[in-house]
């Protein structure tokens, strides 16, 4: 409506980046992570533009339900797994695969009553995360317990990599070792690679991987973008130019004062804020787009608007479309000057922006 913000989600894009994924899984099954609401991009209408991956993994129950709740009938997995028994009566009932993590979670299972539809379990191993999982000495005890329980149908085996961004550390080579020095008999399906070990790390790619941040055609490395791995941005957020100013040099623009104009200069005001998840610490220099020209942002970040050097496009107007990050102007772009990563700026976006589905067929 008017000149708010929106994120338009190109679905051809998806499916796009879901093909590069199945191209380096090389014949593993692929479980799309869809979490956090799609990273951002709406889990539903990710979940339904995703439907050739093999499963979805999601992070926690209430997602895994909202997706069965809409007669998804994928495999689903939740990587949090579940913390009471009513929790894993309903995991049973709605047919869930868990991720199990903590003793105490072994507990609940060895407490349950057996249920109608006894539970996939993916055992999680530390290999060096140091944040969930199993020490790798416990997983022979652990996995014993599992399988006397008549609450359990499979036993699966899966790790996290911590340092996989990085292509040049050694630790991602030492965690997929400690992964395949466990022995494997009782275990049925295995899982390491994140999107950085899916097109990153060979010796990670078990029989199941689980990309999500290049789904959405961002780079998982932080020395690359997105169009280096041949993935493409799903999410283009933009909005407006709702005022040009002629401003005097030495005036000073946006709150605190913090931009002084070097000299007169046309500045135009953009109906974006971190009211909307624009972040509020991008510096001065961030660039937008619009028209194709790249102008910088001055001064703060506010709720409701940015502002911007407009000196280089002096035919600017009020209604201009201006990209914010997407098509154009690469997300990780956005987020290495703003000092974060591009995961927390599509997850960050606003209720109050309207999304817009773009290219939803298949022949999109």
């Amino acid at each position: 409506m008017g000149y708010a913000p929106q994120a338009t989600i190109d679905h051809a894009a998806l499916r796009h980046n879901l093909k590069c994924a199945r191209k380096a899984a090389n014949g593993r099954k692929i479980w799309a992570v869809i979490k956090a609401d799609g990273y951002g991009h709406g889990m539903l209408r990710t979940a339904r533009t995703l439907k050739e991956a093999d499963g979805f993994a999601v992070a926690r129950l209430d997602e895994a339900m909202r997706l069965r709740g809409e007669v998804v009938a994928h495999p689903i997995l939740v990587m949090g797994g579940c913390y009471t028994q009513a929790d894993l009566h309903t995991a049973s009932i709605a047919r869930l695969e868990l991720a199990l993590h903590d003793v105490q979670q072994v507990r609940l299972l060895q407490e349950m009553e057996p249920p109608q539809q006894p539970l996939t379990i993916w055992l999680k191993v530390d290999t060096g995360m140091h944040r969930l999982g199993f020490n790798h000495e416990a997983i022979h005890s652990t996995a014993e317990l599992l399988s006397k329980s008549p609450a359990v149908a499979q036993l699966n085996l899966m790790t996290h990599l911590a340092n996989a961004d990085d292509r040049n550390d050694p630790a991602t080579h030492a965690q997929c070792e400690l992964f395949e020095s466990i022995e494997h008999t009782r275990f049925s399906h295995y899982s390491i690679a994140n999107s950085a070990g899916l097109l990153g790390w060979p010796a990670s790619l078990s029989n199941w991987v689980r990309p999500g941040i290049m789904l959405y055609g961002a780079s998982p490395f932080f020395d690359t973008r997105a169009s280096d791995q041949g993935l493409l941005p799903v999410m283009t957020l933009h909005s407006r130019v709702i005022a040009v100013r002629h401003c005097r040099n030495g005036e000073k623009v946006g709150y605190g004062g913090s931009y002084i104009c070097p000299e007169a200069m046309t500045v135009a005001v953009i109906a974006i804020g971190y009211g909307d998840g624009y972040p509020r610490h991008a510096p001065t220099g961030t660039p937008v787009l619009v028209g194709g020209q790249r102008l910088p942002l001055i001064g703060r970040v506010s709720m409701d608007m940015i502002c911007v050097d407009a000196r280089v496009l002096p035919t600017i107007q009020m209604g201009d479309e201006v990209v914010l990050w997407g098509k154009g102007l690469p997300v990780e772009e956005i987020a290495e000057q703003a000092g974060t990563i591009a995961y927390e700026l599509l997850c960050g976006v606003k209720q109050r922006v309207a999304f817009i589905d773009q290219n939803e067929d298949e022949e999109g």
